[in-house]
């Protein structure tokens, strides 16, 4: 069972449940997946699913900081249920401890030396670790190891 039909499964099995939050938020994320598949005319695998849910995540983070600029602390609580919602459906993250060899592995493959070689192990980092873990993370990473060297 792909993805998609994990969603859709499980957006019914919270209509049963009477768990209107985790209906909403799936059948939303159900919603923005299709309306990729309509935009690019394609069927969406699994990578493209994550893809389109990394985004919703993004969405609500970027909701969060709205809210805590203008004090609104429901809209916070409600986004953060949210996020929780969608986080079951993508990879599990990796802590700084974890990604920390990986960059590594990556500078010394490309044989960066110093702090102009960033975009180019960003660039790897990303695509090697989609989805695993945030962008704003692996930049630190690669930030504070560029910086030793």
């Amino acid at each position: 069972m792909g993805l998609k039909q994990t969603l859709q499964a499980d957006v019914a099995a919270a209509m049963r449940a009477g768990d209107t939050q985790r209906r909403d938020v799936l059948r939303g994320a159900l919603a923005e997946i299709k309306q990729v598949e309509i935009d690019r005319q394609i069927v969406l695998e699994d990578d493209g699913v994550v893809d389109v849910l990394i985004g919703q995540v993004k969405q609500r983070r970027e909701t969060i900081a709205d809210a805590q600029r203008a004090g609104r602390d429901d809209l916070i609580a409600e986004a953060e249920g949210e996020i929780a919602v969608l986080q079951i459906y993508l990879p599990r993250q990796l802590s700084r401890e974890e990604l920390e060899p990986i960059i590594a592995g990556i500078i010394a493959e490309l044989g960066i030396t110093d702090m102009k070689g960033m975009g180019r192990v960003m660039g790897q980092a990303m695509a090697r670790l989609k989805g695993q873990a945030e962008g704003n993370q692996v930049s630190l990473v690669v930030r504070d190891q560029l910086q030793r060297l």
